[in-house]
């Protein structure tokens, strides 16, 4: 096989920047929901849009819309239903008062499925008949529910290790003591022994979080149980209700959206001086979200095809066993190279992390940060001390405001990077930032452009604003400047509505999910006077006052075409206008009788924006009529 000169360099798969968007299998979560199905769960807790609304209502809903975005979110996870409570019992351990809800043709703990999906979505209508409730503990009985419930769970996320998987147990009840009708030594055994499961299955890695289900007038009291089955003590126990409120909330509005958990991306040495190294753990804070990938199906089995390569003699057309080997050609002869010499030839670092040395903070410009930066933390699994020298290295940086400066990257990527040092915040809600270091990807010369140059006239010297045209120019930023902007407050519109199409079609669903796009313009807010005389102010500064937008001219003196369009389309929405009476439209509220062709002749004709929906042209109409 002829080597490509072009091609020899070229960035392999392992490129450290693709290993930050990549979801492994070997990171995947295991969860089971375990629902509280007691007669009291089905006790109406409010009223929604006129209709009741019970607690067995509120975690089935949760439950059913974390399924249809969990597919989306995370796609190698597992998830498990199970409930207790319950009059039938479906389970592998014949345990009494516990059902695990599944359908045919998947494990009990497995990936979502459509089918587990739409199942779901029907089961509070085939609760009664096909699973039952039934009171949970009872005095004089000694069926313990809740520990059954808890045994089941436990072996529901047997397999797996909890190295490579995350399992937890979530648990939805409006019942703060499940023990209360039980009284003296039976209550204290039980009470003891549902503990003690509970204990087990922490110790085997898995964590139990209680979603508390609470009355209008009656709050959920932890500290009657479970308290002592979470392990909660101190600020925990004050927070707790309030932040499980917010995650039941949290999933009853999940965003369809590719989740990436804060997991560990890889463990890399970061060599310091005379053979000082520590270890560090690397985390992608964030990175794009891309569709998922395509998976080809099948034609009649759906079943996913895999893919194979296979090389064929060019000359007999024989499959070809061995591997097939490179070679370039110089002076008229083939020089042949192995997979392990190409590796090696392009080999440029080790992978490792390596202090070059420190510079003042002020060195650092906002430009050199060209892609998302990588957390850095320390590790003590196979280097002891690496937190100690850490922490004296960090502490160091901060008091002196000093970056290091290290060499990194794989061997088809290697670069310079800045370690800035990030101080720990701490508010009266908990950590918001923790301490650490931030990897700031340096660039090379050739990747900074400067603006003079491309702006340059003949005699190389770039216009610059004067202090007045500066003046104005703040002014206006400070306007529409968006109090504590986050990335994170706006969702891609082509994705959430790639994501609602596909489980419409998943769910034959008969209407497609409304898909709100929160990144047109603000027409509202930039309509504000603040804002439009602002705008005016920085427009004058910039071409004067008799400035005219419609008189646009080439190099060579000639209005452009764009401005005769224009010029045309204003004239034709001026003689349209004149032919509506539209105070009268305005005052009968017949203006959402008119096209919206016709309202933007209106907004045309005054110099109006005609950007947005139908209603927003109308109110953008009557505010200009002063209605």
């Amino acid at each position: 096989m002829e080597l490509d000169p072009d091609d020899i360099f070229r960035d392999e798969d392992d490129d450290p920047e693709n290993e930050f968007f990549q979801e492994r299998e070997a990171t995947k979560e295991m969860v089971v929901y375990l629902v509280d199905a007691s007669p009291k769960m089905f006790s109406t807790t409010s009223l929604q849009e006129n209709q009741e609304e019970t607690h067995f209502h509120v975690a089935v809903s949760c439950i059913a819309q974390s399924l249809k975005t969990q597919i989306i979110n995370r796609s190698y996870d597992e998830v498990a239903i199970c409930f207790f409570n319950t009059r039938e019992k479906k389970n592998l351990q014949d345990l009494n008062c516990v059902y695990v809800f599944n359908v045919a043709e998947r494990d009990d703990l497995d990936r979502p499925t459509a089918r587990l999906i739409k199942d779901f979505d029907c089961i509070e209508e085939s609760f009664t008949k096909e699973i039952g409730s039934q009171c949970g503990i009872l005095s004089g009985s000694r069926d313990n529910s809740l520990y059954n419930a808890l045994w089941v769970a436990q072996a529901l996320l047997r397999k797996g290790s909890a190295k490579t998987a995350d399992k937890r147990i979530l648990l939805f009840t409006n019942e703060d003591d499940p023990f209360g009708s039980v009284k003296g030594v039976v209550k204290i055994d039980m009470t003891r022994t549902t503990l003690q499961r509970a204990k087990d299955a922490q110790d085997l890695g898995i964590s139990i979080e209680l979603l508390p289900l609470s009355r209008p007038d009656e709050e959920f009291n932890v500290s009657l149980f479970y308290t002592d089955l979470l392990g909660l003590e101190g600020d925990d126990l004050s927070l707790f209700l309030p932040s499980a409120g917010q995650r039941l909330e949290d999933m009853k509005d999940q965003l369809r959206k590719r989740m990436f958990k804060k997991r560990k991306v890889r463990r890399i040495t970061f060599s310091i001086a005379n053979g000082i190294s520590l270890e560090l753990n690397t985390y992608a804070l964030i990175r794009p979200t891309v569709p998922g990938t395509i998976t080809w199906l099948d034609s009649v089995t759906n079943v996913p095809l895999q893919s194979e390569r296979s090389f064929l003699c060019a000359d007999t057309g024989a499959l070809i066993q061995e591997p097939a080997k490179r070679f370039q050609s110089y002076k008229n002869e083939d020089i042949k190279f192995s997979v392990e010499e190409l590796s090696e030839i392009k080999r440029v670092s080790t992978g490792h992390l390596r202090l070059l040395g420190f510079k003042p903070l002020s060195c650092l410009k906002d430009y050199h940060n060209l892609r998302p930066s990588t957390f850095l933390f320390p590790s003590d699994e196979e280097v002891v001390g690496s937190t100690c020298i850490f922490i004296a290295l960090h502490r160091s940086m901060l008091r002196l405001k000093r970056y290091a400066v290290a060499f990194y990257g794989s061997s088809t990527h290697p670069q310079l990077v800045a370690l800035v040092a990030q101080d720990e915040i701490v508010t009266a809600s908990g950590q918001v930032e923790p301490p650490g270091l931030h990897m700031i990807y340096l660039p090379y010369s050739d990747d900074i452009r400067h603006i003079e140059e491309i702006h340059a006239d003949e005699n190389n010297e770039a216009s610059r604003a004067n202090g007045d045209q500066i003046k104005k120019a703040t002014a206006l930023m400070r306007r529409i400047d968006l109090k504590d902007f986050s990335v994170c407050q706006f969702s891609n519109p082509a994705l959430q509505r790639h994501y609602a199409v596909l489980q419409a079609l998943a769910l034959d669903e008969d209407e497609m999910p409304e898909v709100k796009d929160e990144t047109v313009p603000d027409e509202e807010g930039m309509a504000r006077t603040g804002v439009v005389n602002a705008l005016e102010e920085f427009k004058h500064s910039i071409y004067g006052e008799n400035y005219d937008e419609e008189k646009e001219f080439e190099t060579n003196g000639k209005v452009t075409e764009a401005s005769k369009k224009r010029k045309a389309i204003a004239e034709n929405a001026v003689q349209e206008c004149a032919n509506y009476d539209w105070a009268d439209l305005a005052d009968n509220g017949k203006l959402k009788d008119l096209t919206t062709v016709e309202l933007k002749y209106y907004l045309t004709a005054h110099k109006l924006p005609v950007a947005g929906r139908k209603e927003a042209l109308i109110n953008r109409i009557l505010v200009h009529l002063g209605k």
